[in-house]
């Protein structure tokens, strides 16, 4: 079978018909917001958003695209102006390689939030993927692993982490 990229299967979808996934650490700051809706405004939807259809649900989540979703919801005047309906590509993902998705779009643009991004390791660590699995499909090192990991501030993060024997000081003379 021959890979085809689902770029090439935009559709449109009623924006009512898409919600927000629970994870995405991804932030935008006023001003970039403002750009967002000038850059809509003026040259219109020229990216879709990732999505996952929910069947159980019957509602598009959101993988990437939060923010261009987020000014039809908040603008009446795009929202008019698409008739309510947004560009959409679907990707049929569990969760675990949805929230790599994410991530992945994400780190490849800009910044996160630090705590939710922490949260999201938790979460893949408690769904069973390794620190190798997280590295290899978020794009980190161990070590930001790690400082991740601190933060949540949970001992079940390091339970398969082996730890060397501690140093021994010499006694003083």
């Amino acid at each position: 079978m021959m890979f085809k990229s689902p770029a090439y299967n935009v559709i449109p979808v009623p924006v009512e018909k898409i919600i927000a996934n629970t994870y995405n650490p991804n932030a935008v700051a006023p001003p970039e917001m403002r750009l967002l809706y000038d850059s809509i405004k003026e040259d219109g939807y020229t990216q879709p958003i990732v999505c996952y259809y929910s069947i159980k649900k019957d509602k598009y989540v959101i993988v990437d695209g939060f923010h261009r979703y987020r000014v039809m919801m908040e603008h009446p005047d795009i929202y008019d102006r698409e008739n309510g309906m947004i560009p959409v590509i679907v990707i049929d993902k569990p969760l675990d390689q949805r929230m790599a998705s994410t991530i992945r779009h994400n780190r490849a643009r800009g910044s996160h939030d630090v705590d939710l991004m922490s949260n999201i390791i938790k979460e893949l660590h408690e769904i069973g993927r390794s620190d190798k699995w997280i590295a290899k499909h978020l794009g980190m090192d161990k070590d930001e692993i790690l400082r991740l990991k601190q933060i949540t501030g949970l001992t079940a993060l390091f339970r398969d982490t082996k730890f060397g024997q501690a140093w021994i000081p010499e006694e003083e003379q």
